[in-house]
């Protein structure tokens, strides 16, 4: 089964970049510029997994995964952080979130937590 993932990051050109990478290795993406519209998305499909940068105007990361986790309980979120500590990923991690990753990316890291995110998901949902 594909797995499918939401991208949720203000800056385009990275949630374009990410988008790429995963499509190259299968992944069914889809990519949202904010929290609002990462909820609009959630509303109209299921995903397995949503990849969230915790630094975003409006809704940050932290304040969106608590209402991702409160709708949709059983969808598996990274948190990506670009801040030199890992107080905003631990944070994410209090706030029910499946693991963060620092920015800049090392892609076979998130990649791998993808896979474990939705190895879990998938075992939740029965499938």
């Amino acid at each position: 089964m594909t797995s499918r993932v939401l991208i949720v990051d203000d800056e385009a050109e990275f949630s374009e970049t990410l988008a790429k990478i995963f499509k190259r290795r299968e992944i069914d993406v889809d990519t949202a510029n904010g929290c609002l519209m990462a909820i609009e998305k959630l509303k109209a499909s299921e995903f397995d997994v949503i990849i969230m940068d915790v630094s975003m105007p409006g809704i940050d990361g932290i304040q969106c995964l608590g209402m991702v986790k409160q709708q949709w309980p059983e969808t598996e979120v990274i948190i990506l952080t670009g801040h030199a500590s890992v107080t905003s990923g631990i944070q994410g991690m209090q706030g029910g979130a499946f693991d963060y990753c620092l920015k800049p990316i090392d892609f076979g890291e998130l990649l791998e937590k993808i896979e474990l995110a939705c190895e879990k998901v998938q075992i939740n949902r029965g499938r």
